[in-house]
């Protein structure tokens, strides 16, 4: 045993023992009936109840990677004889049962945690009882709204209600909770690996967990610092954030992703001074993005994307003054004008997404990385803007980085290579212009490289490997080699471009792999799917003209289908075809009934030039970690493309009626020019009536 680990054993001796007394501990007999209910509703089978329980270690478990039951007592009153829960965590346990009303008949409860499970009801009024510092009900099925008794908990330091079915308006009395709170996630590992440590030594020391104040001292020497934190995202709110919500001056972090809100981000927003997170994606509001966000100069991470309604277009907002951001996002926002230079000079900055806008003008020199040819961001989308001037050889030579600046106007350098670049995606990044000396992946429309549309058909199992399926061959689709890129198939007949990186788990395989054994194996097109975090393009090029069914295939195979937190995901997307939106926030498993389910979609398209255009579009809607971390953005598992015309047409009845018109007058010319030339007997008749005459026909 090392020096360190007998520091620690002797110190735990120490402790244990000087805790230890002749006075049997107890929790009291009110609590453990209440402990019981509490049980009962939720379905929980991990706690192990006597009638009255010396301690809390009889409730503690751990099955797993982040899912464990944890019950923490604080045994000092009474002479340390008597025991009062002050923290339940039960997480990741699938627990399919009732949020019971129980929970407020804890009186000394200070710390609810019910994280990844299966929990349905909604939130009892009985909680607002309670003086809890923290309450996380993330990643369950609790519906209703969020009753005003909640703002009655003044101690509520975090409030964690993210991915459930949650509805209604924002109760404006979540003003009075000027005090949320909680642990950074940093914190909270130092605590478990200190933990796990004192469990490595055996069971002797069990008895410490009865002890919240053991844990306090031991832990807490100021490894962990206060952080006021609320976040409602991934529900079914509507409605506008409510004006008394400027009163929360101390928040630090604000998620609201994903939900059915109206109105304008408000201009009090700038209010809110010592916030360092705020996530406004999909969430339906309006623009602009007010100009008092440059009040928030502690911000590290700016995540607002895809307002909606009767959008103006707005100027690039002030953000020089927020040196601490890490991480930008400002996607489909309308804004206008130049890219800031400042941006570029923001040290601390590693992913920057302004993609989907209006933005003109050069990209700014500020983001080079000099003297290593490239940019200093770790991941930089700039699709679908209207920037010009010439492609920064910076960014053409950069293979380490994420960049995508396809669809803009650039009008250089050019590029002589033959290929299209596969390092940074500039696919229809050039301006039309520029057409008669680019390459034809860099021309808006993708016109055919070959010269002349020849085919009129297209199969792609997404994300897979070469297969037979319905009498055609689905061609291979495996490539996953970056997130963001443009990729052509090796004859040039389809090809695809992928944008975005997960946030959370920016190394995450952008091919999914079925796992279910709801599919059967012989479905060889369900097996696997492509993702994107932002925007998938599929292009089938060099088609001929004309009408084209279009048939999409979708099975949503990284939920589950049983009754676990697993299957509480929602994928939404939206669907586009030749520029056109064909289905918004689709829903694979609304459509299919559940996971692990295929289905297809059927849609008509029309082919003017030879390429088709397929886009899959997330709009920062629905959950985004569940079961995991950077699980959302579109999906497919396979796309077959059909002419609905006669790619081999035989003549038609116009030609046959045409055709049979100009034989017959072309025959009756022919006849009556052998008859005059007497080679049907027509000159024979003649001669005879001459010679009758006494006529000598060659007198």
């Amino acid at each position: 045993m090392g020096s360190s680990s007998l520091l620690l054993f002797l110190f735990l001796c120490f402790y244990c023992l000087s805790q230890f007394t002749s006075h049997a501990q107890h929790i009291p007999d009110d609590e453990v009936k209440t402990l019981q209910i509490i049980s009962s509703k939720l379905n929980n089978p991990h706690w192990k109840l006597g009638q009255s329980p010396t301690s809390c270690t009889g409730f503690n478990k751990t099955i797993g990677d982040k899912k464990y039951s944890n019950v923490t007592c604080n045994c000092t009153f009474d002479a340390s004889t008597v025991c009062h829960v002050v923290s339940i965590e039960l997480k990741g346990l699938d627990l399919n049962g009732t949020l019971p009303k129980g929970f407020g008949d804890l009186p000394y409860l200070r710390v609810l945690d019910l994280s990844r499970n299966y929990i349905n009801g909604s939130i009892p009024t009985s909680f607002g009882h309670l003086r809890l510092t923290n309450l996380s009900l993330f990643g369950n099925r609790i519906s209703g709204s969020i009753p005003d008794e909640i703002s009655d908990i003044s101690t509520l330091e975090e409030l964690v209600l993210e991915s459930n079915q949650l509805g209604g308006d924002l109760p404006s009395s979540l003003e009075k909770l000027i005090n949320l709170r909680r642990l950074e996630d940093s914190c909270r590992d130092d605590k478990d690996a200190f933990k796990a440590q004192v469990h490595h030594l055996g069971r002797f020391f069990l008895c410490l967990e009865s002890d919240e104040h053991f844990w306090e001292d031991a832990f807490n020497k100021r490894l962990c610092i206060d952080y006021p934190f609320c976040s409602l995202s991934a529900n079914n709110f509507n409605g506008t954030i409510p004006e008394s919500f400027h009163n929360l001056k101390n928040l630090k972090d604000f998620r609201i992703d994903g939900n059915n809100l109206s109105g304008k981000i408000p201009d009090w927003i700038g209010n809110w001074t010592q916030l360092e997170k705020l996530y406004l994606q999909g969430t339906s509001m309006e623009g602009p993005i007010p100009s008092t966000i440059s009040q928030l100069k502690n911000l590290s991470e700016l995540l607002i994307s895809d307002l909606s309604g009767p959008t103006p277009t707005t100027q690039f907002p002030n953000l020089e003054d927020m040196k601490m951001l890490k991480t930008l996002v400002m996607r489909n926002c309308s804004i206008t004008g130049r890219i800031p230079e400042y941006i570029g000079n923001i040290e601390t900055l590693k992913l920057l997404d302004l993609s989907f806008n209006r933005l003109t003008g050069k990209i700014p020199d500020t983001f080079e990385e000099k003297g290593k040819e490239r940019t200093k961001l770790d991941n930089m989308f700039l699709t679908n803007n209207s920037l010009t001037g010439e492609v920064p050889s910076w960014i053409t030579s950069d293979d380490e980085n994420n960049i995508d600046v396809s669809y803009n106007n650039f009008t250089g350098p050019f590029i002589d290579s033959g290929f299209c670049p596969s390092g940074v995606n500039l696919v229809s990044s050039y301006a039309s212009s520029t057409r008669s000396t680019t390459l034809w992946c860099l021309q808006k429309d993708l016109p055919c490289n070959s010269g002349k549309p020849e085919y009129y058909s297209l199969y792609i199992n997404c994300g897979g490997e070469r297969v037979h399926f319905q009498g055609q061959i689905y061609e291979k689709d495996s490539n996953d080699k970056a997130p963001s890129q443009f990729f052509v198939e090796t004859s040039d007949k389809w090809a695809y471009s992928s944008t975005g990186v997960f946030i959370g788990k920016e190394k995450s395989s952008y091919v999914a792999k079925n796992t279910s054994s709801l599919i059967p194996e012989d479905v060889l097109i369900y097996q696997s799917a492509r993702l994107a975090p932002i925007s998938l393009k599929y292009y089938g090029l060099c088609l001929r003209k004309g009408h084209y069914n279009v048939r999409l295939y979708f099975a949503e195979i990284m939920f589950f289908n049983n009754q676990t937190f697993g299957s509480l995901g929602k994928r939404l997307f939206d669907i586009s075809i030749q520029g056109t939106v064909v289905r918004n926030d689709f829903n694979i498993m609304e459509e299919a009934g559940g996971a692990s389910k295929g289905i297809y979609e059927d849609f008509d398209a029309t082919v003017d030039g030879s390429t088709l255009e397929i886009h899959l579009y997330w709009s920062g809607k629905g959950t985004n970690s569940v079961p995991n971390k950077g699980v959302y953005g579109p999906l497919i598992s396979a796309i077959a493309v059909t002419p609905k015309f006669d790619p081999n047409p035989g003549l038609s009845v116009g030609a046959i009626i045409g055709i049979v018109i100009t034989s017959c007058v072309l025959l009756a010319l022919i006849l009556g020019l052998l008859r005059m030339k007497g080679y049907l007997g027509g000159k024979d008749i003649h001669d005879k009536e001459d010679w009758k005459s006494g006529l000598c026909p060659i007198c």
